[in-house]
């Protein structure tokens, strides 16, 4: 089925989920969360440098969910008992894993990808080089980029409502630090560098430090920044306190080796992984 009558069909029944139990439906939605899988669609594709969201994939998402029962899933050494079937053929798409790391079936993980004991759940995209460190959390419709690094513990969140939200966007070639935590659809763009336990919201003051004078972002990390965790002061009725903030203290320098620029500004700056 051509992808305009998909996203025409699933449209129609995120509307009127009595068209779920027509079999033309079905069969839509079963085929795009199986171009997820395979990567063919995503939730969020970039357009002349501006990322644009596509709700209609996460629409076929939620009608999946409603279409599928909770079952056993034997994984030979496991058992899960759940809606969603596990990811499978990672021996012919060249992506290794480690167990118990697993992925969702309507994720996609690009030939090259690393997922160690982590977890990549359903619509997310993970490139090609793209190291899932233990205990790392990839949320629905996360949109990973190539040649990234997730260290330990870091939680990249998810969103599936409402469909139109975009969702977490990690670009080309970035560092995300251990336990560092990216949630409600911000942006970490190109190469940027998270240090450990680095919080990033949408509404979280991320602060360049460089200059005389503050430049606050807010949901988007600029390409190539260095980061680091922060405090900053407010007033609040009871007495002023410290809160969470992220300050960029510095940027990646130029090389052709990204490995190589890596570990170069996590000396320089002195940023813990």
């Amino acid at each position: 089925m051509e992808t305009v009558e998909l996203e025409k069909r699933i449209g129609q029944a995120f509307e009127d989920r009595g068209k779920l139990a027509e079999a033309q439906t079905m069969a839509a939605v079963e085929e795009a969360i199986a171009l997820l899988d395979k990567g063919l669609v995503r939730a969020a594709v970039k357009r002349d440098g501006v990322w644009i969201v596509q709700p209609w994939v996460k629409q076929a998402i939620l009608l999946y969910f409603a279409l599928r029962k909770v079952e056993r899933i034997d994984a030979g050494y496991a058992e899960y008992h759940d809606k969603i079937p596990l990811k499978r053929g990672f021996a012919e798409a060249g992506v290794r894993v480690v167990p118990p790391g697993t992925a969702r079936h309507g994720a996609f993980l690009e030939r090259g990808a690393i997922l160690m004991p982590g977890y990549v759940n359903i619509g997310a995209w993970v490139g090609s080089g793209t190291m899932i460190d233990t205990w790392a959390t990839v949320g629905s419709c996360a949109q990973i980029g190539r040649d990234c690094h997730l260290a330990g513990g870091v939680g990249i969140g998810g969103v599936l409502e409402p469909p139109s939200a975009r969702p977490v966007i990690v670009e080309d070639g970035c560092f995300i630090g251990s336990r560092s935590i990216i949630v409600e659809g911000s942006i970490i763009e190109s190469e940027a560098i998270l240090g450990a336990n680095v919080v990033v919201t949408a509404s979280t003051p991320i602060i360049d430090v460089r200059g005389s004078r503050e430049i606050i972002h807010r949901g988007r990390v600029p390409a190539r920044s260095v980061v680091i965790p922060g405090v900053r002061a407010k007033r609040f009725p009871a007495g002023e306190y410290g809160t969470p903030c992220a300050l960029i203290i510095g940027e990646r320098n130029e090389s052709t080796d990204r490995k190589v620029t890596l570990e170069q500004a996590l000396r320089d700056y002195d940023v813990a992984g």
